[in-house]
Order: structure tokens, then C-alpha cells, then sequence
């Protein structure tokens, strides 16, 4: 079993190496029933939190646009896991098997629907030269960098993290924030920064905070791609009515940051 710090650090290349020995000689049915394999891809550990290993660190460099979401679920990381093993054992190196696993588990289903006509919306597609942002999961993934405020798998008693405790006050979770996302930041110095909800804006608003980031990169408002907030969607993109909203929804808000957004968009260096 590999041993699990109460801190966050860097993956050398021989863990690497033994990580990825383990995944291939796993069975997919052991991928599938367990993503931490029994705790032998454990990170760190830290009370109820947990960090484990999946094949997240791959870098598109060269990518204008970041888009982030919280962490890797435990769906994601099988995804992530299984492909990994696929081109592994297919006789693909480790750079092309990290590319091929990190592509196969990014943002899918309705949520990248819904993800696409908001960076519409706002004008991404036309500041980088395209006719839709749906090209960057087709045609143009060279120009997209697909990543977590978190990247490896959190979980907490078990279960997905979802962003409580705070990632930016939680002493693991702050410490894999700015050991693994920072890097990330500094090997795309020309990407614009996205992040899907409130949590992730709160842990890219602290790369800011140290220096990380430049607050012009990042593009902080928009509502979380998935179902649940479909109304919001909906009045983001103008095709739910103001006097329609439920009670729940803060228009102005949403009009604040939608404005904000766009002016940000449009200042962007072509």
C-alpha cells in the first residue's frame, strides 16, 4: 500500500511509474468497484479527507482557455483510470496514455451543453477565431486546458467532495490548491482562466491573491454548467423571461456578472 501524508506533493516520476504499474495490472472490474484500488493510489490523507491518485496531470500547452472544475468524482476518475490502463496496455508511452486519459473523462453530457452556449454567450468562441467553443472537445482541443481547482480525486468520509470544507481555509485541500493548480497557472501564462462555480472562483481568486494569476485572465460569474441550475442557465442566456424566475434565482446578480463577463471578454488581447 502506498503511504498517505496529511500533505499535498508534487508526483515524482517514479511514482509515476509505480502508479501506473498498478493501474495496468489492475482489472477494470477493480477500477470499477474501487477508484482508490483498496487505497494503494492514496495521496494523503487528513481526517475524513482523503486525496487519491488518477491520471489527471497532463498540461495542454500552448491552451488559451482553462476551463475548471472543482475535482475529479469518483465517475470521472474511473473514466480517467480505465482509459489510462487501455492505452497502457495497447503499448502507448505515459505522455500519450496521460492525454488520451484526461481527454476521454473531461466535461460531458448535457453540463458541456449547457458550458458551450455560455462561453457563447460571453464571446470566447469568436475571441478564439472559432464558430463555436464546441470545437475545442473536436477540432480545436489544442487550444483548451481542461483541469480542477483540486486535480487529483477528493474524497470526504467516501463520498465526492462537492466544496465543503472550504478548499481555500482546509489545510490538505489549500495545499493541493497551490501545489498542483499554481503549476498549472504558470505553464499557460496566456490562458484565460474559467471556473465553474463559486468554490473554484474562491480557489482561483486566492491564485490571484498571491500572485499566481492576473485577475484580467480570469473570468469569474458564470453559473455551474450542471442541471440543477438550469434556471440560472437559462436567464444567463436570455431564454427564461425575469418576471418567470423562481424566488431562488438572483437575477441582478446574474446580470452583474454576465455584463462583467462580457466586458472582460472583450477587452481579451487577440
Amino acid at each position: 500500500m502506498s503511504r498517505a501524508s496529511a500533505s499535498a506533493r508534487r508526483i515524482e516520476v517514479s511514482e509515476l511509474q509505480r502508479f501506473a504499474s498498478l493501474i495496468t495490472e489492475a482489472q477494470e472490474s477493480e477500477i470499477a468497484a474501487d477508484v482508490t484500488l483498496g487505497g494503494r493510489l492514496l495521496l494523503a490523507k487528513q481526517h475524513s479527507l482523503a486525496i487519491s491518485y488518477a491520471p489527471f496531470e497532463y498540461i495542454q500547452n500552448g491552451a488559451r482557455i482553462a476551463i475548471v472544475g472543482i475535482t475529479p468524482g469518483a465517475q470521472q476518475a474511473r473514466n480517467a483510470l480505465t482509459e489510462f490502463r487501455r492505452q497502457l496496455t495497447s503499448g502507448a508511452d505515459h505522455a500519450t496514455a496521460l492525454g488520451a486519459a484526461k481527454t476521454f473523462a473531461s466535461f460531458s453530457g448535457p453540463m458541456r451543453a449547457n458550458l458551450v452556449a455560455m462561453l457563447d454567450h460571453i464571446g470566447l468562441a469568436g475571441w478564439l477565431g472559432l464558430a463555436s467553443t464546441a470545437e475545442l472537445w473536436t477540432l480545436r482541443s489544442d487550444l483548451v486546458h481542461f483541469t480542477s481547482a483540486i486535480r487529483y480525486p477528493v474524497f470526504i468520509n467516501g463520498e465526492n467532495y462537492s466544496g465543503s470544507p472550504s478548499m481555500v481555509t482546509t489545510p490538505l485541500l489549500r495545499e493541493a490548491l497551490l501545489q498542483y493548480l499554481a503549476e498549472e497557472v504558470s505553464a499557460l501564462p496566456d490562458a484565460v482562466w474559467v471556473p465553474l462555480g463559486p468554490k473554484v472562483s474562491e480557489g482561483l481568486a486566492l491564485l490571484v491573491k498571491r500572485g499566481c494569476l492576473s485577475a484580467d485572465r480570469l473570468l469569474i460569474g458564470l453559473p455551474h454548467p450542471s442541471g440543477a441550475n438550469a434556471e440560472r442557465i437559462s436567464y444567463f442566456l436570455g431564454r427564461k423571461d425575469r418576471a418567470l424566475l423562481s424566488a431562488k434565482t438572483a437575477p441582478d446578480a446574474i446580470d452583474a456578472h454576465r455584463a462583467a463577463l462580457a466586458d472582460l471578454v472583450a477587452k481579451l488581447p487577440r
